[in-house]
């Protein structure tokens, strides 16, 4: 799993903005219609990893889980909380997820609005190298002022395809169901 630097930002999830209405994020059972079941409640191990209280975000509290569905893993890992800067949130995330050392950006992140409409969310393709092998991961990231998340998936037969071919559009349309699913309001 690639580190995460905490904050929060973008956009995403309905009038998340200053002032918006606030959110928590859950760890389901199961993701887009029992697409993926949930295999690890990682939001834990994740705020073992997380401060409180840091640069962009106040009073934060991780939420994540570890998913398989099929050939396919997912991560979703969240944090909520007080975001200054939902923007700055996402950078962060995307930041994290793509400076490793072992990571190299296939197809750098930019903007996808779902199908149908939705709010925004930022995602590209970064390409793992794990034991010699290159293991594409799809990832989408949001953010509001209560809320930074991303989600990160691995397709079994997307291995040996190019990371470019995959589907973005498609992946930040899937995003956009989990969004729906984990990002509920707080007091909900």
């Amino acid at each position: 799993m690639a580190s995460v630097v905490l904050s929060s930002g973008g956009s995403g999830g309905g009038n998340g903005r200053a002032g918006g209405p606030k959110y928590k994020i859950t760890v389901p059972q199961s993701l887009v219609g029992g697409e993926y079941k949930l295999d690890q409640d990682i939001s834990q191990q994740a705020g073992s990893q997380i401060p409180t209280d840091g640069v962009n975000s106040h009073d934060v509290h991780p939420a994540g889980g570890q998913y398989t569905g099929g050939m396919k893993s997912l991560v979703m890992l969240g944090l909520y909380g007080t975001v200054d800067d939902p923007d700055e949130g996402v950078d962060r995330m995307v930041d994290g997820l793509t400076s490793s050392p072992s990571v190299e950006v296939a197809v750098p992140e930019k903007e996808f609005t779902p199908t149908g409409g939705g709010d925004p969310l930022t995602c590209g393709v970064e390409v793992k190298n794990q034991a010699g092998q290159k293991i594409p991961l799809a990832f989408c990231v949001w953010g509001t002022s209560s809320t930074t998340v991303s989600v990160v998936e691995t397709d079994a037969a997307d291995l040996r395809k190019d990371p470019k071919s995959i589907d973005l559009q498609d992946f930040a349309d899937k995003a956009s169901k989990i969004r729906a699913e984990v990002q509920v309001p707080l007091g909900g």
